[in-house]
């Protein structure tokens, strides 16, 4: 198993000039803690349990690609854009642009978007849910269709309408930056993991309700005639904390996931300041997935 670290936090007790430097220190402390995967929040604003809308939050691309230019082995990536964000085509292209630039190490991961706040806020639109999920599935399709050589021709949906679906250069990733879509809707979001993803992400909730939720997957995967051995588990934790107490209840509750396949354990630090945080928890917390296969 390993260990992937959500930073969802920006707020530095420094103020917003010591973010850069914090960042690249973050950045280098990861790989150095063994770290696989490092992921930001895809948001406008803030979450409310992070201190709201008013508390400081980075664009998500512009965030990784810094992130890149200071990593040379993690997987980047957002967790989990919005559909709604950005345009399906321009969401194509800037998940292209980070693998290319980083040496094929990005993560295209996404969701139906959820935060209406941010949406009114800034003036995005916010459609009904189950206009989202349309959404999401149309540009699941373009993005995948963005990223085949061999088909450069026009996309037309009930959403979405492109006359030409070029993307020069192709990601550096073979054969396509890795799908994640998160989330455990049983009957849309992990359809769509079966149908187009490389990975899913699911919260621990719990080993068992999580073990419905890899069954219900694996449902999807039949009807789609797809092995579902061949989509990645992914899980996101956020119990522990930072203390060497947290270390042993970290190993505790992980241990059974594992037994489920769970490949990857995405956790954040309850900090602004993240690099110190990879030294004292993230580090250790790798080692221990690691020791348990």
């Amino acid at each position: 198993m390993h260990v992937g670290v959500h930073i969802n936090r920006f707020d530095h007790p420094q103020g917003g000039g010591a973010l850069r430097d914090e960042l690249a220190a973050a950045g280098a402390a990861a790989e150095a803690a063994g770290v696989s995967r490092l992921s930001v929040m895809d948001h406008y604003f803030q979450m409310e349990f992070n201190g709201g809308a008013e508390a400081p939050m980075l664009e998500a691309y512009t965030t990784l690609a810094y992130l890149a230019a200071h990593t040379s082995t993690v997987q980047l990536g957002a967790l989990v854009t919005g559909v709604t964000y950005r345009h399906p085509g321009l969401l194509a292209k800037i998940a292209t642009t980070l693998d290319v630039l980083s040496g094929g190490r990005a993560t295209l991961g996404i969701g139906a978007a959820w935060y209406d706040r941010e949406h009114h806020g800034l003036g995005v639109p916010y459609p009904p849910l189950a206009e989202r999920f349309e959404r999401l599935e149309e540009t699941l399709r373009i993005c995948l269709q963005m990223w085949d050589p061999d088909d450069n021709g026009p996309f037309e949906g009930r959403y979405y309408q492109l006359a030409e679906t070029l993307c020069v250069p192709l990601p550096v990733s073979s054969p396509h930056p890795e799908i994640m879509i998160g989330g455990g809707g049983e009957k849309k979001t992990l359809r769509l993991v079966a149908r187009y993803a490389d990975a899913c992400n699911l919260f621990a909730t719990s080993p068992e309700e999580v073990a419905h939720k890899l069954d219900v997957l694996r449902g999807h995967c039949d009807e789609a005639d797809r092995d579902h051995d061949a989509v990645r588990r992914t899980l996101t934790y956020s119990g522990a904390a930072a203390t060497e107490e947290d270390l042993d209840t970290f190993s505790r509750d992980i241990e059974p996931y594992g037994k489920l396949g769970i490949d990857t354990v995405i956790i954040s630090p309850h900090l602004g300041a993240t690099s110190r945080w990879m030294e004292t928890f993230a580090a250790p917390a790798a080692r221990r997935l690691a020791e348990l296969g």
